[in-house]
């Protein structure tokens, strides 16, 4: 498994552009992460970050809201945006050609966008909208719950926002705001695919270097609420949510902790699918990840069952999470590590995995991993070095929520 060097530029406003050339691909694609996202939403607007992300793609420059789309559309650019607790992204992939007139579009976005007076009701009725998708995702309402009571607030809050947050704002507060936060310093634009690097680099330099950088406003943490909470909701499913502390992926044991937990729940022979699905038929879905903000790691567990059926489920998901403590097997290792060098170089093949890959590694390491790098981190795994992981950081102190008719018991010794 190989790589290209990953090329820097750092713009003298705080912007960071960061490049990988593919040139095997016909493709090139980027990954613009700007450093303002839920955690800086006022506590009585919250879902500003995501108004603002709608808004500023209806027109921009000399262009009009459809002439955004269409000039886009008419490059082949199949574009992306989302709104995290820490960023406002953006991204495209489209055929390599194009990237620098994709690049110049996105530009005049951040800099130059209308905000326009008359869509600004049509924005606000997106935001609305999506709100109420998300009141039908039972799954990610309980998932949503356990990340406000996991991490502490604003850290742990929902991008959607509210609907008070979003039915009040105004068109004044919502071009303050983007006045306020939208700014370069911080901003990472990584790109991967078949590109020219001094062109590249030349290029982003004229399109932001005028963009003049601020001070972010500061962001207070409270303390996170942690606990065990319910959702009453009328419903013959039951949906359950659990998480413990982990290491943030900046940390120097973050491969041992996806290692433990890919044994938990990477693929259909890992012990939550096998033990909680299958052996017992408890649940439809089941599954752990890793979850990383940049200070603060958890694990993240899902369990989606029936009513009858929710406090077995409940109590096989947390024994199988603290009997992880007692250590992984050779097997299990050997299957995990075939799964993720698979998609390391599935990864190859995709310049939209590597450019989002880029920059995630830039904002949680500030440097890049190459393929190379994370191929040998993972050749030096083992059951001895990931079993020692375990037993400095076992499953514990659990944080639950659930969802369905009937508030759950938590088992006995676990709170």
């Amino acid at each position: 498994m190989s790589s290209t060097q990953v090329q820097i530029h750092a713009l003298a406003n705080g912007l960071v552009l960061l490049a990988e050339p593919m040139p095997w691909l016909e493709s090139a694609a980027f990954s613009l992460l700007v450093p303002v996202g839920s955690a800086h939403d006022p506590a009585d607007r919250l879902g500003l970050a995501s108004f603002v992300s709608e808004m500023i793609q209806r027109g921009c420059g000399a262009r009009s809201s459809r002439q955004f789309v269409e000039d886009l559309d008419n490059l082949g650019v199949n574009r992306s945006s989302a709104v995290s607790n820490a960023h406002s992204s953006f991204g495209g992939a489209m055929p390599a050609e194009k990237i620098y007139d994709a690049l110049s579009i996105h530009a005049d976005m951040l800099l130059h966008p209308h905000l326009p007076a008359d869509q600004f009701e049509d924005g606000r009725l997106v935001c609305l909208q999506e709100i109420h998708a998300v009141e039908d995702d039972l799954a990610q309402q309980v998932m949503s719950e356990l990340r406000r009571r996991r991490y502490p607030d604003p850290f742990g809050r929902t991008s959607y926002g509210t609907l008070d947050g979003i039915q009040q704002t105004t068109l004044d507060e919502l071009r303050g705001h983007f006045e306020r936060t939208y700014q370069p310093a911080g901003c990472i634009l990584a790109v991967a695919g078949n590109l020219d690097w001094p062109q590249l680099r030349d290029h982003v330099e004229r399109l932001f270097a005028d963009w003049h950088a601020r001070p972010l406003p500061a962001v207070q943490p409270a303390a996170a609420e942690g606990g065990y909470g319910h959702l009453e909701q009328d419903s013959n499913q039951t949906h359950i949510a659990v998480a413990y502390a982990s290491v943030p992926y900046g940390h120097p044991d973050y491969y041992q902790a996806r290692g433990a937990v890919g044994v938990l729940s990477d693929g259909m022979s890992s012990r939550l699918f096998t033990e909680i699905r299958e052996n017992r038929g408890l649940c439809y879905s089941v599954y752990a990840t890793c979850h990383s903000l940049r200070e603060l790691g958890s694990v993240l567990c899902y369990a989606g069952t029936t009513t009858e059926r929710a406090q077995e489920t409940l109590d096989v998901l947390l024994a199988e999470l603290v009997r992880l403590a007692e250590g992984v097997r050779q097997d299990e290792l050997d299957r995990l590590i075939t799964k993720i060098k698979a998609a390391l170089i599935m990864q190859q093949e995709s310049s939209p995995s590597r450019s989002s890959s880029i920059a995630s590694d830039w904002y949680f390491l500030g440097r890049v991993q190459t393929l190379d790098e994370i191929n040998r981190i993972l050749d030096g795994l083992s059951c001895a070095s990931i079993n020692a992981y375990l037993s400095q950081h076992p499953p514990g102190d659990f944080v639950v929520a659930t969802l369905g008719k009937q508030k759950l018991e938590l088992p006995v010794g676990i709170s």
